[in-house]
């Protein structure tokens, strides 16, 4: 460890290096597997299954492929997040990028149903693995780069950071099937929805630059690195499984409501008692993610100076209520409540979003934090962002069509991550070299050791 850096160990020089690298890395992270949700919602169900099958049942399979990404998630969080807590958090988040293009790339290669079978959708979805793998291992790793490398009012702003990859990563990915889709849809579905899949190998190039050369963070280098320690996995299931809890609560709505609002919501539009055309919905997911990047980081930003916790509030609460009048605009096929709802949504979600990485990163102690943090994030997107969408279909399906059956689904995302939320233990590292740190509740501080 250099002087320069122990000595200025949370400068904004290199909280910007580190914001900047997180911000790149999980861009092309969440652009890869924005590729692939909104090719499971339009292009899969008649490209890797029978055409003879029913296309509700296609869709729900379709959607299954995309849950297996999640499910892999706490595993590549335990994972990377060994790696990370163990070697540092940049040698993890360097082989996380890779591992994403790697398997995107593939699968924009893949020969679909009609040419190989039943081979089309196993290698889809071994493809779907590795991109889970790398995802549950990403965003921890990206939100302590940001968060622990940040002055300390400076916390949620830089953690910011970490979350305008979302949006920027889905604009890219419903923009580029956008612009596709002019193409028409056999053009769209023979060749054209491969295309957004292989540039992702373009995008690794620029990631791993960028990964390449930033440093690692200060709690790292000054709490854990070089420190007798057990087994990451370990101490985060002895010490951290009361938090590990709360953020899989907290998760519901970041994740699970998310995938609702954009997923689903594009799936929904395209069924045949609705029936409207593609291009809508992509359009108005498009510039709802680019509006989600403006807002972001001023919403973050807040976080310093409200709390965290009421941001966060301020975007579960509100969602809940724009979820119906955008089912309600989808149903009557009006176009521009459709693009209005849809922006107003992710607006509501960014609430519940853009806090996240520094909430989360403030429930962990340092030691094991990485492993926590994805383990915790890892389980709830399996759970919450994995089965909502299969969820929401099926709920449809069971009721005959009543969209109500989604919106009380939607209040039970609402519920839980409020509950997380609420009881989150916030800590707060004030002590780099003797490793001691603060836990603060709404109420309470209390000084508590690392050991």
């Amino acid at each position: 460890m250099s002087a320069t850096t122990a000595s200025q160990p949370n400068t904004h020089k290199r909280a910007l290096k580190g914001g900047f690298a997180a911000l790149v890395g999980t861009s092309i992270e969440w652009y890869d597997f924005y590729v692939y949700a909104t090719a499971a919602a339009i292009i899969f169900p008649h490209v890797f299954f029978p055409e003879d099958l029913d296309p509700a049942l296609a869709t729900l399979a379709s959607f299954g492929t995309y849950a297996v990404a999640f499910f892999m998630r706490p595993l590549g969080g335990i994972i990377f997040g060994h790696i990370g807590d163990k070697l540092g958090r940049k040698p993890a988040l360097t082989i996380t990028l890779v591992l994403m293009g790697v398997a995107t790339t593939l699968v924009g290669l893949l020969p679909g149903y009609a040419a190989i079978g039943i081979w089309g959708p196993v290698l889809l979805i071994l493809c779907r693995i590795v991109q889970g793998l790398a995802v549950g291992g990403e965003w921890g790793g990206a939100s302590l780069m940001a968060v622990e490398s940040a002055p300390p009012k400076w916390k949620s702003f830089y953690g910011g950071f970490t979350q305008v990859g979302n949006p920027l990563g889905a604009a890219m990915a419903t923009g580029a099937f956008w612009a596709l889709s002019g193409l028409g849809e056999e053009a769209l579905l023979s060749w054209g929805w491969r295309l957004p899949f292989i540039f992702s190998i373009v995008l690794i190039a620029v990631g791993f630059w960028v990964r390449y050369r930033v440093e690692e963070t200060p709690v790292f280098e000054e709490k854990v690195e070089g420190k007798e320690q057990s087994t990451p996995l370990l101490f985060a299931l002895k010490n951290n499984w009361r938090p590990i809890l709360l953020g899989f609560c907290i998760i519901a709505m970041s994740s699970g409501g998310y995938v609702i609002a954009t997923t689903f919501v594009q799936n929904y539009a395209d069924t045949p008692e609705i029936g409207l055309d593609p291009g809508i919905i992509l359009g108005a997911l498009t510039v709802a993610s680019l509006v989600e990047m403006v807002v972001t980081l001023p919403i973050a930003a807040l976080g310093d100076k409200i709390g965290v916790k009421w941001v966060m509030y301020l975007g579960i609460i509100p969602s809940f209520l724009v979820i119906i009048p955008l089912v309600l605009s989808i149903q009557a096929k009006n176009v521009a409540l459709i693009w209005l709802f849809v922006i107003l949504i992710r607006v509501t979600l960014s609430g519940a979003w853009a806090p996240l990485s520094t909430l989360m990163a403030q429930m962990f102690r340092p030691q094991a934090r990485y492993t926590s943090m994805s383990l915790s994030y890892g389980v709830g997107a399996a759970v919450w962002g994995g089965l909502s969408p299969a969820i929401a279909s099926a709920l449809l399906l069971a009721t005959g069509g009543n969209f109500w059956s989604v919106v009380g689904f939607f209040g039970v995302l609402t519920l839980a991550a409020w509950i997380g939320v609420r009881f989150a233990p916030q800590h707060s590292d004030i002590a780099p070299v003797t490793g001691s740190f603060t836990a603060r509740t709404d109420t309470t501080a209390v000084n508590i050791s690392d050991s």
